[in-house]
Order: C-alpha cells, then structure tokens, then sequence
C-alpha cells in the first residue's frame, strides 16, 4: 500500500482484503452466505435514506392482467403458465432510478419495470428494468455505484464527477453508459418502453428438467424516446409527465400493454454459448436465442390511493413460485437478499400484509408471527413452531426446484469466464445506432462529462474507444482531448490504465 494510504476496514474496524468481488462458490456462482462483508454492506445501504426508497424512490402504477397465449409447460410448471388463455391479476409499478421522489420523469436515467403476479401459488414478482443490461455485475460494487448516482456528499448537488470517476473505473459499466446516454435514457412515457429481467431465471417442468430464460416485455404502444434536449424542456414543464400519461390513459380507457418474448437456453445450449449467461451486463443475442412470444400484459385499472397501494407496494426478486427459480447471477443473488432486507426497514416486518403485497389466492400458512403491524389473526392459537403434532401447515414435498451443479473453489472471483466488457457495447453503437442516434449519444454524453476532471474524461474516452474506435474519437474531439493520449490510455490493460492515471 502506498505510504499515506487508509486501510479500508469494516464498520467494525476489521481490515478488507478485497471490495470489489463477492465470495462465490467457484468462479461463477453462486453467491455464499458466509461473506459477511457483502452482507453488512448491503444491510447497511438499504437503511441509509429514510422513508423513500433508496432506489426506485419515485414511481407509478397500475392494475391489469397477463394472459397466456403459448404453451410453454415443457419448459415451467408454473400454474399460472399452465395453459393457453388463462389470464394472472397483475400490479406493476413504473418507476427512474436514482432520483429521489421529487426528482422529474424524465430525468436521464434506467427506469424500473416491476410487475407482481397474483399466482393460485402465491405471488410471483418480476422485478426488471427498460434495459436488458446493468452497469455492474457484483452486488458488492452496488452500493457504490448508487452513491455516484446520488448527491455529493459535501455539496449536497449531482456530480457527474463522481459517476465518470466510477464507470471509467468499472469498464463494465460501458454497455449500460452507452445506453443510457443514448435517447433510450429518457424514455417519452412509461406506455413507450420495454421492460426486461436483465437478469437470467431459471424455469424447471414437472419431470425436473430446467431451462435458463430471459424476460422481455415488449411495448405494444411503440417505443418513443425524448431527446436530449425534449428531455431538458420537459423536466421544467411537466416533471411529472409520465406519471400523468399512465394515468390519463387508463382512465380513458387507452389500455396500454406488452408483448412478453422469452429467450430460453437448455443447460447444454447455455454451456456452449459465446456470453457467459449469468452476466448481467451482457445480452443474448437474439440470432443467437431467438425469443419465442408466450403471453400478454395489459394494464387497465388505476389505484384509488396513490399511497396505500404504490407507495407501500413491495417487490422482490425472491418472490417465486413452484416452476421459477434463480441463476447463479451474481447481481441477482444480492438482490435476493437486499430488496427483502429494505422492506423490512422501510415497512416493517409484516408488509406482506399490506393489501397490494398480500397474497390473493394463495393465503399465508407460515410460522412467522408477531412483529409490529401484525394486522391479521397472528395464526390464532395454531402452533408457531415445525415439526408439530398439531395439525400445522407442512412441507408439501412436490414443490422443491431441480438442484444445478457447481464448481470450484470459494473465494472472492474476479470475474472473468468469456469476459469481455467492449464488444456487445461497440455492436450497439456500430449496428444498431442509426447515424442520428450516434450523434446524439455524443452529444448527450459530452454535454454531461463536461465539467468533469481531463484525467477521467481521458479513462473514460479510452473505455469508449476500446468498445469502438469512431465512438471514442468522438466523443474525445467533442471534449477536446488529445486523441493519441486516449488511443495511449487504451492499448493498456485495465490495471494499467487505472494506475496510469491518477487525480492530481
């Protein structure tokens, strides 16, 4: 360590050897219990803004259905994807990222796409964003990444310093920069977006056998997106616009709704596949798994109180049913535990009673009691203990999931099975970016970064230039920087190229 340096340490004091890799069981997953850090860092976060939602704060709602509309029990028993045309009642809440609750709808930036399944096996919560990739790929940078997205701490303002600080420290991150300072960053309404698991899940039939799959919900509306520009002007005309659109148009009856296409992989397909499967910021190629449509999503009933049913809806990746299970993704894995952990804090140990999060066809059989806002009979006088001899709820025995195989060593992995950070995010800027839209994105990016120290502005141009040589040289020129410095920058390693360049 260099002379001057602080130790990094627990909030107990103890030394940290690593803060950048999550104790796995081999290089892939999944995540172990025992990494306590990453426990204690989460557990942490999900206290630190009280009462709104640390992330996702401001959002919106409405009531519907999914429908069924192609036989997919080879792959899930899922009964509520157990046939043609049945139709599940559906919650889904909308929401930005980073701001806070009165931050504006089109601020730059992801947007949650949360959807809760009221399942005859209980509820089923499919929590997603409008983009099928992330910025990170280990929960244990989560925390840090949010923090850049939030407020400096000394000025109390946004800093854009300390997000190209992060992301061009974190090469990962280029495929979702990309994105999000593309158009596809300001989204023109909540009815005009996909929504995607961005994660992988995992289904599994009635015989055990089990697929990997993605989500993608696709907008029947069409995708409309505000420019730069558009996006400014509505943040100070409208801060609420999308919100508003929603409502308005479910209340005229303009039922807004999305075509689900699943991309669905055997473990055999999945082993051989050119992406590491469980990487979340990377895609599927759709050449390479084309998406099969199975079902529809309609949204046609607004809330009656704003706060008893949006405000106090709680979702959760660990929400599953019998058919649906989790992958070994790294991201998810946290994920499992952090967003119960932080509807603990915000809500209380008893939100699953509150009537938007209760489960409506399946009623709790549970062992849980007590707690504050115990709302319903507390079990009466039932056991609240298993094993009992008194006719309490049991295991079932049917509704275990198919086990995975693992591999390796536990330790904190870097990871890096069939790595690489730059080539997806240079094929959306070279294949899938009309001539406008890269115009745009330099545009949009230069305009943001700015302000923002040369030695950043440097790392992160060699990031770009290294997922694609006209969009690093663009968006450099754009900056003025010396462009043989950034082409410098890039032919180095990520080690190297961090520690070539320090802030002064």
């Amino acid at each position: 360590m260099a002379k001057g340096k602080k130790t990094l340490t627990g909030s107990f004091g103890c030394p940290l050897g690593n803060d950048l890799n999550t104790w796995t069981a081999g290089p892939r997953g999944p995540a172990l219990m025992q990494d306590v850090h990453l426990l204690e860092k989460l557990a942490h976060f999900d206290r630190e803004r009280i009462p709104e939602r640390v992330v996702h704060a401001k959002g919106a709602g409405a009531y519907g259905y999914f429908e069924v509309t192609a036989d997919v029990t080879k792959y899930t028993k899922a009964a509520f994807l157990s046939k043609v045309g049945k139709r599940t009642e559906v919650f889904a809440r909308f929401s930005t990222v980073g701001g806070s609750k009165g931050s504006a709808d089109a601020e730059r930036d992801p947007r949650g796409f949360a959807l809760k399944f009221y399942t005859e096996q209980g509820n089923y919560d499919m929590t997603g964003n409008n983009t099928p990739v992330f910025f990170i790929r280990d929960p244990l940078k989560f925390p840090d990444f949010i923090h850049t997205q939030k407020r400096n701490p000394a000025t109390n303002l946004k800093d854009p310093t300390m997000a190209w600080d992060f992301w061009s420290l974190t090469p990962e991150s280029i495929h979702q920069v990309t994105i999000l300072f593309s158009d596809r960053g300001t989204p023109a309404g909540f009815r005009h977006m996909n929504g995607y698991s961005s994660h992988t899940y995992k289904w599994y039939n009635a015989k055990g056998d089990y697929y990997w799959v993605k989500y993608h919900f696709k907008t029947d509306q069409g995708i409309r997106n505000l420019t730069g520009p558009e996006a400014a002007e509505m943040c100070g005309r409208d801060p609420d616009h999308a919100t508003r659109d929603l409502h308005e148009a479910i209340a005229r009856k303009d039922y807004p709704s999305w075509t689900l296409e699943m991309q669905i992989l055997s473990p055999e397909q999945a082993e051989d596949f050119a992406w590491d499967i469980f990487d979340i910021t990377k895609v599927w190629p759709h050449k390479e798994a084309p998406p099969i449509t199975i079902g529809k999503l309609v949204l046609n009933r607004n809330p009656e109180n704003y706060f008893a049913e949006v405000e106090q809806a709680a979702f959760n990746p660990s929400n599953l049913v019998p058919g649906i299970g989790v992958s070994p993704d790294k991201m998810l894995q946290g994920r499992l535990f952090s967003y119960h952990d932080t509807h603990l804090h915000r809500l209380g140990p008893n939100y699953h009673l509150i009537p938007v999060n209760r489960p409506k066809k399946a009623p709790e059989n549970s062992y849980q009691r007590d707690g504050s806002m115990r709302v319903d009979d507390n079990g009466k006088g039932g056991p609240n203990y298993w094993p009992n001899s008194f006719g309490g709820p049991e295991p079932d025995g049917v509704s275990l999931e198919p086990g995975i195989p693992l591999e390796g060593e536990a330790a904190r992995h870097v990871f890096g099975h069939k790595n690489d950070d730059y080539v997806q995010a240079g094929n959306l800027y070279r294949r899938v970016m009309s001539d406008q839209d890269r115009t745009n994105l330099v545009s949009n990016i230069v305009g943001n970064m700015g302000e923002v120290p040369r030695p950043i502005q440097l790392r992160q141009c060699a990031i770009f230039y290294l997922a694609d040589k006209d969009y690093g040289a663009r968006v450099a020129s754009g900056l003025g920087l010396d462009l043989g410095k950034v082409k410098k920058l890039a032919a180095m390693t990520q080690e190297q190229r961090v520690a070539a360049t320090p802030l002064k």
